[in-house]
């Protein structure tokens, strides 16, 4: 009966301990999860994005909600690793949010988006940004996205690249407005802070990047420097050669992020 007894203490004693051990591993596997917070003004998406990143084991949605506002607020009051952001939101639209977050916390702000507008990619990523995603993109592509930007990397798929080339080519500023559903709270140009080292460039060089970064033609960038539209032809070629980019888009992409390789 005793060596019974004893069998059923030493079973309880193992017992307690296999638990104890797989609670602290449930807690070291909780605290390895990226924290995401989701914010969009529509509860479907809301909830569906929810249940998308819930299927991936290395996601915890820490929360979801529903203005830029209220974004700013969860995230400083609770341990968010990626807010997913989209861009038209009333209160505080996810330009004026990213903006505060980066400025304010050390979240890592992913516009998620189903508008594709330029309006909004520049000044998204002038705002801090770390990426612009289209929500018609399939799960894990998106996955693929948020791990990206968590551990610092920037990511622009190719279609928003694109709206960015043509939108640089045209010579189309997009810093100077943010239109959205809501009173706009965006509406006066953003400074263009670089993210590169600057010892690479000469001051007249960084000058034309600032300018490329703001979405200014050759012509416009001629104009504001006093100098020619040749003499910024040339600048171009020199930052490029240095660089090792291709275009002018990839210049204004750099500049904003320091990256000379955007995740896709």
């Amino acid at each position: 009966m005793k060596q019974s007894g004893t069998v059923v203490i030493l079973g309880k004693i193992y017992t307690s301990a296999l638990y104890a051990v797989e609670g602290l591993f449930d807690r070291r596997q909780a605290a390895l999860k990226i924290k995401v917070l989701i914010a969009d003004d529509n509860s479907f998406i809301r909830e569906g994005m929810k249940i998308i990143l819930t299927s991936f084991e290395e996601f915890e949605v820490v929360g979801s909600v529903e203005d830029g506002v209220e974004a700013v607020t969860f995230c400083k009051q609770n341990e968010v690793d990626v807010a997913l952001l989209d861009v038209r939101m009333p209160n505080m639209n996810g330009v004026e949010a990213t903006r505060v977050l980066t400025a304010e916390t050390t979240v890592k702000p992913l516009i998620l988006t189903t508008f594709d507008d330029d309006e909004f990619v520049l000044e998204a990523i002038q705002a801090g940004a770390r990426g612009y995603l289209l929500k018609n993109n399939d799960p894990n592509r998106i996955r693929d996205a948020i791990k990206s930007v968590y551990n610092n990397h920037h990511v622009l798929q190719d279609v928003v690249l694109d709206k960015i080339k043509m939108n640089l080519n045209t010579g189309k500023n997009t810093t100077d407005t943010v239109s959205t559903t809501a009173p706009p709270k965006v509406t006066a140009a953003i400074p263009t802070e670089s993210k590169i080292d600057q010892s690479l460039f000469t001051e007249r060089e960084l000058d034309v990047m600032k300018q490329i970064a703001k979405g200014l033609s050759n012509k416009e960038i001629a104009k504001k420097l006093f100098i020619s539209e040749g003499t910024v032809a040339n600048y171009i070629t020199s930052i490029l050669n240095k660089t090792a980019l291709e275009h002018r888009t990839q210049i204004a992409i750099y500049y904003l992020t320091g990256e000379t390789h955007m995740s896709d």
